[in-house]
Parts: structure tokens; C-alpha cells; sequence
């Protein structure tokens, strides 16, 4: 299989001495407002230690090429990603020192001032590119999980759900978490043998196929990636539920029909601020009077929603193109105001994802040299590196979230089996 190519449009700024030195001092004298946590740069033998000096949270970086200092000046948090990438620095714990910046938004918010703000156009730009019409949801579908089935099998668990998993006990392993997952959305569906379910956005098609095989419903399962669409279509017809699983390659705002329950593990993330709207009325659209929608989502803290949706982050410029999180109060206003459905139950456990990055981490690097054999890079492989880190930092410091709604059109009884999930 050839790799994608990973394009990390950066270059070295082109500064005498003089320049550099003072582009460095800046970026450090940033980091001297550091309040929470502990980090320490090592830099040519030389040791700067910011933060707090009885921390808990302790992050490194190793210096290890003086340009990273003009990335992290000329872009921000993305250049500190894009020297990451390039191998100018590294660090023995990355998550670390992504929840140690976390855990200092007032300092990550004004590394992104400076002169990081002349790159912000420009990103913005690229984001606006990629909105997620339907031509263009397609297209950002595809830059990711098209990347190729092989990836995702190196460090997925079996049943290759590529989203949080929930751990109901301490020895549970990544497959077991995974499949306590599908096993509780179903049963906050109140999935029954003549239920007629409709998912959006199949993955490699664990949910379809576990609903079906467990709770004996029909199955409606879609997606835009073609590489999850074959992968899923060998694994129904395996199963020998070509009759009771059927498998489209359709953009949701196509579906027609009437179903009894639906659900959407995190397809949201997909669907951009400005078609929320859409998403929802649709949703409501495609239930039955009676039905019920289980949608799980990862979400923005509320108080950095608007900031998040008029900027550009490291996962939308160079993982999820499209990509945007949603906080829970914003999906909540907008299914109030658009759609008739109503807020049964919810549940938050954004630090199971946390322990699912971390695992996902651990199958990544060690399928480091069976992933470089397949055609995957350097540069891809410390780009993933990052982007697991990244993301479970923010799910160790709250910053982001994962929930599961389970919405109710108005003929809706309350399924029974509700009280079992209520804290």
C-alpha cells in the first residue's frame, strides 16, 4: 500500500541571529506566565523550568533544532504541532506537556496573539475550504479515514470502534470497554427485534453489526468513506446479515424514510457549526413520531465554544479538515429551537476517552515498524504521534469532553430500562 503523503506545509523562517534570539526570548517569556503544572525546556545542556514549583503535572520538551522558537512564534499552538512533526523537539511524556498548556489557557490563548495572528487569515481560509457541504464532506471524509483500513487495524481493538469506549470496571481491556459501549446504547434505545434502527455514520460497522446479531433489529447503517463501506459490507455479508443489515454510501441529508430509532456515535464532529441545524431537523425528520435518538459527541467546554468556532486548531488544519466540536448547550439550543425532539437522559465520560487514547497510543507506537514497512513515513507517524497525545490531554484537563444524548420525539415513552444509567 503506498502512504498518503503528509503534507506539513512549513519551512524555517529565514531570520539572521539577532531576529531569532529575539523570537526565542519571546516565546520563553510567554512561558514564564505559566501558573498550573511544571514544564522544563532543555536546550543545549541548559535547563528553564516555568510553572508552578510544587507540581504534580510536570511536562519536558527537548529542544533539539533552535527552529522550532520561529514556528511557535510565527503560528502559535499549530507550530509548536508543525516542529513536533519535523522532529525539533520531543518529549518523554508528549501528553504531559499538552495538559500542563492546557491546564493555562490564558497562556496558549496569547501564543496564538503575536504573530501568530498573521497566519490566522491564512488558516482560516483553508478551514473555510473545507465546509462541510455535500461535495465537501465527502472530500474531508476521505482525508481521513480513507488514510487506508490498514492503519486503524494497527492500533484499533478488534471490533475497530474508533471512538470513546466506556470502562466499567479497572481490568476491563479496550475490546471489552468498546463492546460495554454498544451494549449500553442499546439498551438506553430500548432496542427490540421490530425496531427498524438507522445509523449515521457506520465506521467499520460494529454498531450495525452488534445491534443485529444481539437485539435481532433491522439495521440502516451510512457513510461517506468508501474504505469503511467495503470494510463493513465483507464483515455483513461474513455475518450473513446481508438481509437485515443494509449498507449505504450516502450523505445524511439524502436519507429518506421513517425509522424507530437512530443513532450517531460521533459522525457529529463531522457535520460543522453552520449545518448543525440541518443535522438535527434531519434527524427529527427521519424518526417516527415515537422515536428515539441516541447521539454520542465529543464536545467543547461551553465557555470555549464561540472562541473555538472563529479559530482553526492543530486537528483541524492538518486530522479532521471540516472538523468542529460542538458543546453540549449548543446542540441542546439548537434541537430545542429546530426540532421537536426533547432531552431524555445524558451522560458524560470524557475520561474514558482519555484511557482510550492512551491505549490507542500504546498499539500506535508499537506498530511503529509494521506501519513504516506499509509505506507510512516519519513525518506521518510523529503527526499521529501528536495527535493522539493532543487529544487525550484535553480530555485529562476537561477541556473536551464526550457525552451521550438520547433524544425523544413527543410520542416517546420512556424507555424502562433509563433508571439503570441515572447517577
Amino acid at each position: 500500500m503506498k502512504s498518503p503523503s503528509l503534507s506539513v506545509k512549513t519551512h524555517r523562517l529565514n531570520v539572521n541571529g539577532m531576529t531569532a534570539a529575539l523570537l526565542r526570548k519571546g516565546v520563553l517569556r510567554q512561558l514564564g506566565q505559566l501558573r498550573h503544572g511544571q514544564l522544563v525546556i532543555v536546550e543545549d545542556g541548559e535547563r528553564h523550568v516555568f510553572g508552578a514549583r510544587e507540581a504534580h503535572l510536570l511536562g519536558e520538551i527537548q529542544i533539539l533544532d533552535s527552529a522550532v522558537w520561529g514556528l511557535v512564534a510565527a503560528n502559535g499552538s499549530i507550530g509548536a504541532g508543525e516542529a513536533f512533526i519535523h522532529g525539533y523537539w520531543s518529549s518523554p511524556d508528549l501528553t504531559a506537556v499538552v495538559r500542563v498548556m492546557v491546564s493555562n489557557l490564558d497562556v496558549l490563548d496569547a501564543m496564538e496573539g503575536g504573530l501568530a495572528r498573521l497566519a490566522r487569515p491564512f488558516t482560516q481560509g483553508l478551514h473555510w475550504l473545507n465546509r462541510n457541504t455535500r461535495k465537501g464532506s465527502r472530500k474531508n471524509i476521505e482525508a481521513h479515514y480513507d488514510l487506508g483500513n490498514d492503519l486503524f487495524q494497527e492500533f484499533l481493538d478488534p471490533t475497530m470502534m474508533y471512538s470513546a469506549a466506556q470502562f466499567l470496571s479497572a481490568d476491563d481491556t479496550l475490546e471489552q470497554a468498546q463492546l460495554n459501549k454498544l451494549e449500553r446504547i442499546c439498551q438506553k434505545l430500548s432496542l427490540k427485534p421490530t425496531d427498524h434502527l438507522l445509523e449515521i455514520g457506520t465506521g467499520w460497522g460494529s454498531m450495525a453489526l452488534y445491534a443485529a446479531q444481539h437485539y435481532g433489529c433491522k439495521v440502516t447503517s451510512t457513510t461517506l468513506s468508501r474504505e469503511q463501506f467495503a470494510y463493513t459490507a465483507q464483515r455483513i455479508e461474513a455475518a450473513g446479515l446481508q438481509e437485515q443489515v443494509t449498507l449505504l454510501l450516502q450523505d445524511y441529508r439524502d436519507l429518506t424514510g421513517k425509522y424507530d430509532k437512530l443513532v450517531s456515535i460521533e459522525m457529529i464532529e463531522a457535520v460543522g457549526h453552520r449545518f448543525l441545524p440541518t443535522y438535527f431537523k434531519q434527524c427529527a425528520h427521519l424518526l417516527k413520531p415515537d422515536g428515539l435518538m441516541l447521539l454520542q459527541a465529543i464536545t467543547i467546554r461551553e465557555q470555549r465554544y464561540e472562541q473555538a468556532r472563529n479559530s482553526v486548531d492543530f486537528i483541524q488544519r492538518y486530522i479532521f479538515p471540516g472538523g468542529a466540536l460542538p458543546s453540549v448547550q449548543n446542540m441542546l439550543q439548537i434541537v430545542c429551537r429546530d426540532t421537536d425532539m426533547n432531552l431524555l437522559h445524558m451522560e458524560d465520560f470524557g475520561l474514558h476517552y482519555a484511557r482510550t487514547l492512551r491505549l490507542w497510543h500504546d498499539n500506535f507506537r508499537g506498530a511503529h515498524g509494521r506501519l513504516a514497512e506499509l509505506g507510512y513515513d516519519e513525518y506521518f507517524l510523529r503527526l499521529w504521534e501528536f495527535y493522539l497525545c493532543y487529544c487525550e490531554g484535553g480530555f485529562m484537563e476537561r477541556t473536551i469532553g464526550t457525552a451521550q444524548l438520547l433524544l425523544a420525539k413527543p410520542a416517546a415513552i420512556n424507555p424502562p430500562l433509563l433508571g439503570r444509567f441515572n447517577a
